[in-house]
């Protein structure tokens, strides 16, 4: 739709780029706000939230790589390319990666391990709001062709050169379905963190909401770049979808019976 905000000469500011890049600020804001309330140091939440973007991005990269590896077996010095660059990832891989480094980093510093990513599951959800928007901008990440009324037509031809989004045909807004499906967790997650009944309780419940978003939008999706399992069965990303309901009802299960304790009882670290 709009994949550049403004071009001088041969330098552009990608909207994609700033879009992901306020969504992640203002992500970890929230994290960071919501792990004090939580009984958080605010700065080692700050220094976690860093963390795991960057782990973030990276996993998002080597999903991406790793699902279109027919296309950079052959020169894989293209997964070090502008373009490649360029291209968003895969948000599951991203997940994942940031989920790994946060667990490291959690049990290094000593962090509550639930209670921490209770406050930082609201900021993702909200971050990925505008990570979608950015995706839409530049046509990313697009759904397959429709007849229904809220199809979108691209026509910019950096989108088609991009990310080989077809321009002149009617497709499914995946980029905003799953945008607005991210607000709605946002929404209920923040209500949710005010009144959960043990440590974990928010967690679980966006992954267990985003792993079914997710899996019934892949379905929509029209786009290359996240692999088959089980024979084309499914896309390698329903599969993680999958794996991330079990988890969060995993989650659920073993820590329903814990109560949380209060923020007021957790001790704090002081600052140095």
């Amino acid at each position: 739709m709009f994949p550049r905000l403004f071009q001088i000469g041969n330098f552009y500011l990608p909207t994609y780029g700033v879009l992901v890049a306020t969504g992640v600020l203002l992500g970890l804001w929230i994290s960071v706000r919501n792990s004090e309330k939580q009984g958080i140091n605010g700065d080692d939440a700050w220094n976690l939230g860093i963390f795991m973007v960057l782990a973030g991005i990276v996993g998002a990269k080597i999903l991406y790589v790793i699902n279109d590896w027919s296309s950079y077996s052959h020169n894989w010095r293209e997964i070090f390319s502008i373009s490649t660059l360029q291209a968003g990832g895969v948000f599951s891989g991203g997940l994942l990666g940031a989920l790994a480094i946060g667990a490291w980093y959690m049990h290094k510093h000593h962090m509550p391990p639930l209670r921490t990513v209770d406050a930082s599951a609201p900021g993702l959800a909200f971050g990925h709001v505008l990570g979608r928007f950015g995706c839409f901008a530049a046509g990313c990440c697009y759904g397959k062709p429709t007849d229904h009324f809220w199809g979108v037509t691209f026509h910019n031809p950096l989108a088609n050169l991009v990310s080989d989004t077809p321009l002149g045909v009617r497709i499914e807004p995946t980029q905003l379905i799953e945008a607005a499906a991210e607000f709605f967790n946002f929404v209920l997650l923040m209500w949710l963190l005010k009144r959960k009944k043990f440590d974990g309780q928010v967690f679980a419940t966006f992954i267990m909401l985003y792993g079914v978003e997710r899996f019934f939008i892949e379905f929509l999706r029209g786009d290359e770049g996240r692999g088959v399992v089980f024979g084309g069965l499914m896309s390698g990303t329903q599969l993680i979808s999958i794996c991330l309901v079990i988890g969060g009802g995993i989650i659920w299960w073993l820590k329903s019976g814990t109560p949380s304790v209060e923020p007021s009882l957790r001790p704090q670290k002081t600052g140095s």
